[in-house]
């Protein structure tokens, strides 16, 4: 009995030793890999509340080893993350270490001015992102860069996992479309990390002028596309758990169009839902909270669907999933009333909407962008950093 009781004590810590020695370590957690590149240089960082390492942010680190930091360079949500989606921002400081905090949304261009661009040396990149066109730190990364080109400073990217890494989905964006939530010719989910997508804006020479920056990426270790990642830190106030932010690629659809999608509920992204909506027993009433002050559909019960007990599995099946939109659409019957112009900066192609309004299916629609799906495959190939 003893024999077994050692064998299986021998068997929990194998076991318990190999869990840990293959959690993922982000980028940020190997000092010893970019310490060496800040030493007596002055460092600017853009990041937010997902810039953790364990329990401690790391400008907190930064500060504690001495390191110079000039100026923290927050992204959309802010610093702290608790901003509305493109609310502006103010500049200011961190009230615990006392770094100047510059707003990248404050009503200017959404890059640093001259004079913070010479107040630093490097430039640190560590954020979460979600891997999906329309979410908005890439392009805040593909600006920075730009800048940091211009102005022939270093970049840094401490990659992060992405959490919908395991695949590609949608259609590729038509640069006629091109905004502020939309502007690499990439799909919906590119399954990318930021340091390969950093990699990649390099190669493909995606910055104007075909600028090219000095970018060193510090991987992330026991990752490979193919893990499933769960996010210790919601990366902003409408991506509150793995449920949000794997419907996030179609329920975003929504924003462009009078459905809500559960902004101002517990549930955003998670549900969808309008006031006119006919037969369904489901219903939510969006509230002004914080992170979504003035939520379409405010104060109004909205009667539609309930998303969140689909199984993560169905979800991944599915992809970039075009069904939702086009329940809704035909449940309200408003025609040309239901889209807004935004759809086709969020789809990125013109023939998605036509489709809709044709009354194609999901599955019709989808086989349009399959060509695509395998042209970004390769074409993203070379700047893969991880295991497919």
């Amino acid at each position: 009995m003893k024999v077994l009781k050692s064998l299986i004590l021998l068997l929990f810590l194998s076991l318990s030793g190999f869990a840990q020695s293959n959690k993922v370590i982000v980028g940020a957690e190997s000092t010893n890999e970019y310490f060496p590149i800040l030493k007596n240089k002055r460092v600017a960082i853009m990041s937010n509340h997902t810039g953790m390492v364990g329990k401690e942010h790391l400008v907190d680190i930064l500060v504690k080893n001495k390191i110079n930091m000039i100026c923290i360079l927050s992204p959309e949500h802010g610093f702290r993350g608790n901003a509305d989606a493109g609310e502006h921002v103010s500049s200011s400081v961190d009230e615990k270490t006392g770094i100047p905090i510059r707003s990248l949304y404050d009503g200017k261009d959404q890059k640093p001015s001259p004079e913070t661009m010479d107040s630093f040396d490097i430039l640190i990149i560590d954020i979460q992102d979600v891997g999906l066109r329309f979410y908005t730190y890439y392009i805040t990364m593909a600006r920075l860069m730009d800048a940091c080109a211009e102005y022939n400073k270093k970049v840094i990217v401490l990659d992060r996992p992405n959490p919908n890494g395991h695949y590609i989905d949608g259609p590729i964006l038509d640069m006629k479309h091109k905004s502020g939530v939309g502007w690499l010719p990439i799909p919906v989910v590119h399954g990318m990390t930021l340091g390969e997508l950093a990699l990649m804006i390099n190669g493909e020479r995606w910055l104007p002028q075909s600028r090219v920056c000095d970018v060193t990426v510090i991987k992330c270790k026991n990752y490979t596309h193919q893990t499933l990642y769960r996010l210790p830190v919601a990366p902003s106030p409408n991506l509150p758990n793995m449920k949000s932010i794997y419907l996030y690629p179609s329920t975003c659809l929504f924003e462009a169009t009078p459905v809500s999608l559960g902004r101002g509920t517990e549930f955003p992204f998670q549900v969808y839902g309008h006031p006119n909506m006919k037969g369904y027993s489901f219903s939510f009433t969006p509230r002004s909270i914080p992170g979504a002050k003035n939520p379409p559909q405010l104060d109004r019960e909205c009667f539609g669907v309930d998303l969140r007990n689909i199984p993560d599995e169905e979800i991944f099946k599915k992809g970039f999933d075009l069904s939702y939109i086009i329940d809704a659409y035909k449940n309200l019957n408003l025609d040309d009333h239901f889209f807004r112009p935004f759809f086709e900066k969020l789809v990125g192609v013109s023939y998605i909407r036509k489709m809709i309004m044709e009354g194609r299916s999901a599955d019709e629609i989808k086989a349009m962008w399959k060509d695509d799906v395998e042209k970004f495959r390769q074409q993203r190939k070379p700047y893969l950093l991880y295991a497919e």
